[in-house]
Formats: C-alpha cells, structure tokens, sequence
C-alpha cells in the first residue's frame, strides 16, 4: 500500500434499505426525546456501521486501529501522528483526528508530533470521519453506545457517558476529498423536516443543557495525560 497501512474495508449499512420495524439497538421515542426529531436513515446507516467497524477491530485482536470514512484523504504522516496522540494519553481512550469545530479547546498536552491534545469546553463538535481507538476503549464503545440516543458523531465524543477517556488533536490530521459533498447524510432541509414543533423539543433542549455541563466539568477534570517525548 502506498503508507504502508493494513486496511480493511467494512462494507456500509445503507440505513434506508433497514425498515423502521427492523433497526436494531434503536427506540424512535428516546431518539426524538433526545433529539427533538426523528432519525435519518442515513444516521441509523452511520450508527450500524461504525459499530460493524468496531466490532471487527475487536475480533481481529489488534491494540489498536484509526476507524475512517470514505471520504478521508490519507495522507504520509497520519500514522506516525495518530500514534503519537494515542501515546500521549492515558487508559481506553479515543482519539479525533477531524473536528468540524473546536470552541473553547482545552490543551491537554502536545505530542512527540508536535500535535497539541486536549477537549473541548462547547460542542458538539462534529463528525466521526477519522478517529484512533484503542481495543479496550472500543470494547466499552460497543456497550454503552446501545441503544442509539443521539446521532453517533455526538454520542462518540460524549466521553462522560461512555466510560471511554475522548479527546481531539487542535488540527485535523486528515483533509476531506472532494467527493464530501456525495456522502453527507442529509442536507438542512432534511434535518428541519424530521424536526417537532418547538414546545415538543423542550425535552431536546433540557438534556442538551444537562450535557453542556457534563461537558465543561469534563474538559476541566484533572487530566491523566503523560507528558509528551521528547
């Protein structure tokens, strides 16, 4: 292989070939309570297969993997970084390499990449394109990301609730192809579609509130990092 990368290809759920009836690990109700709208099948598609990918890291008795999507470019120093970002933490932990935000980014530590580790204060912080698990970690992921509540780019980083030690590299370590555009899971109309009346969101609108505070006394917790080679 051009980086010299063990790849295994996962094949996709597509979410809209699933009936409703037939979704696994999925209640509608507690969706929308979290939510405030219904799911996209497109979302159920993400969920079932980032669950699939996790679910084969673990059977192939690996200490570790990088889950990406397919519109990740790779790049030549995405390993040796990825690596080094798993280095400079501790426990079952997970590592985002892509962020579609960061608001409020708190250093953690830097690595022997010269990449800066840490989590953020605000989110969520959006997608789940390309991260680094370790086997642990995922064992615990495929626990206590059943059933689904929240779209799996959400549920991945909310590290209070998984039990699995989730942090984010300040820079992204892989860029998007230009295809992105081809495989979003929905356009905002899609999103506003599938959306309740305000007043039914209010349960939304309080679990979010809740979660930001589990949030910040996340971001601020004593860290477990282990200083950075030098």
């Amino acid at each position: 292989m051009e980086y010299d990368l063990d790849i295994t290809r996962i094949p996709a759920v597509d979410g809209r070939a699933v009936a409703e009836e037939d979704r696994i690990d999925f209640h509608p109700k507690s969706f929308i309570y979290h939510n405030g709208r219904k799911l996209l099948a497109g979302e159920y598609g993400c969920y079932r297969s980032h669950l699939l990918a996790l679910e084969q890291f673990v059977a192939s008795g690996d200490k570790m993997a990088i889950i990406m999507e397919d519109d990740i470019e790779l790049n030549e120093r995405l390993i040796p970084r990825a690596i080094a970002a798993m280095d400079s933490v501790d426990g079952a932990r997970l590592v985002k390499l892509v962020n579609h935000r960061l608001v409020g980014f708190k250093q953690i530590c830097e690595t022997a990449e010269n990449d800066v580790v840490g989590r953020c204060m605000h989110g969520p912080q959006g997608s789940a394109a390309c991260y680094i698990v370790n086997r642990k970690a995922a064992q615990k992921l495929l626990v206590t990301l059943k059933p689904m509540l929240l779209p799996y780019d959400v549920a991945l980083e909310r590290g209070w609730s998984t039990g699995v030690e989730t942090f984010a590299t300040l820079e992204n370590l892989a860029d998007f192809s230009p295809h992105r555009a081809d495989t979003t899971i929905g356009k905002r109309m899609d999103y506003r579609a599938v959306k309740r009346h305000s007043l039914l969101r209010l349960t939304a609108h309080w679990f979010r509130t809740c979660d930001q505070l589990r949030r910040w006394r996340y971001a601020l917790r004593i860290n477990r990092s282990r200083p950075a080679a030098t």
